[in-house]
């Protein structure tokens, strides 16, 4: 079915800051009742990279997420502004987290984070033929950097030490592109 079972009466914006605008709509369902339902727009998409080098280890980033409370191991990610490509902004943030950049480049996934409450759009890129260098941390970040076979990656997804949804799914994609 790809008609809109939904129609949108009105929207508000309800808040909005540099990164998101949270916006209610007024609406009918999809029974013809009257309701809401509330909309969070990133004014980024999601960005994820899996460095893979000549022996197949990969490169995890570990920080403290302020919105969990809690510490989390991921692929290096980032965003990029609306309008801005997302490999250059790809690069960009591989360099930042890793001090990696890479010479081959190939998108493997496009992704929605959390469907029901938001419109952000993610993707992961394979990035490979890499050359080590220098970290440019932004200042809100402080993170750990780990070089580790990308089979016990996989491994921290499965045993569930990976819960950030991008890099589940991105590794479980690479990992099966891969043959791992």
């Amino acid at each position: 079915m790809s008609e809109n079972p939904w129609k949108t009466l009105s929207k508000k914006t309800e808040y909005e800051n540099p990164w998101i605008r949270v916006e209610e709509h007024q609406v009918v369902n999809p029974a013809g009742k009257r309701g809401i339902y509330g909309k969070v727009h990133f004014k980024n998409y999601a960005l994820g990279i899996i460095p893979i080098d000549e022996d197949l280890n990969t490169w995890l980033i570990g920080q403290f997420r302020y919105t969990l409370d809690g510490y989390s191991w991921e692929i290096p990610m980032g965003g990029g502004p609306e309008g801005k490509d997302c490999l250059e902004s790809a690069q960009r943030e591989l360099k930042e987290e890793t001090g990696l950049t890479a010479r081959s480049w190939t998108e493997i996934l496009k992704i929605h984070t959390s469907n029901s409450a938001t419109d952000e759009v993610g993707w992961v890129y394979l990035a490979k033929d890499l050359e080590e260098g220098e970290t440019e941390f932004e200042e809100t970040e402080k993170l750990a950097i780990k070089k580790l076979p990308l089979a016990e990656a996989i491994e921290m997804v499965i045993s569930g030490e990976i819960t950030d949804a991008i890099s589940i799914a991105g590794l479980l994609k690479v990992g099966r592109l891969l043959g791992i």
